[in-house]
């Protein structure tokens, strides 16, 4: 789901089961067209700040599929594992402002749904 944030482009989505479990997510290239150029089998990078101000690198691939459609899968294990992501959480990414580094710089943010008082509500992943 793409849309404006603050001026900023993002990206996100909810996490499936088997993304949580892979320790990778999933995003049909049309999602992230404006932030990748899409090759087939190439990596590339994305520095990436949690809400805590820590910084990681995830390392994205591209796949081309006829079937399915082209996609793009971003691997973040360590990310995952030290988050303890669940399945429906939404993920979103958003643009940072590049600099001058080869790679894409984006801010994550990880939200949980919770119920509070007989309502749902969506909450940051403070961790």
């Amino acid at each position: 789901m793409e849309n404006q944030e603050q001026g900023r482009l993002t990206f996100s989505k909810r996490l499936t089961p088997i993304e949580v479990e892979k320790r990778i997510i999933l995003f049909f290239y049309t999602v992230v067209a404006e932030f990748f150029e899409f090759e087939e089998g190439r990596q590339f990078f994305m520095d990436v700040t949690d809400n805590l101000g820590k910084e990681w690198t995830f390392v994205g691939t591209f796949h081309a599929n006829s079937i399915v459609e082209n996609h793009v899968s971003i691997s973040w294990a360590q990310f995952s594992l030290e988050k303890g992501l669940k399945a429906n959480d939404e993920v979103t990414f958003t643009e940072k402002p590049q600099g001058n580094g080869p790679w894409k710089k984006f801010k994550v943010v990880i939200k949980r749904k919770i119920r509070l008082f007989g309502q749902d509500i969506w909450g940051e992943l403070m961790v």
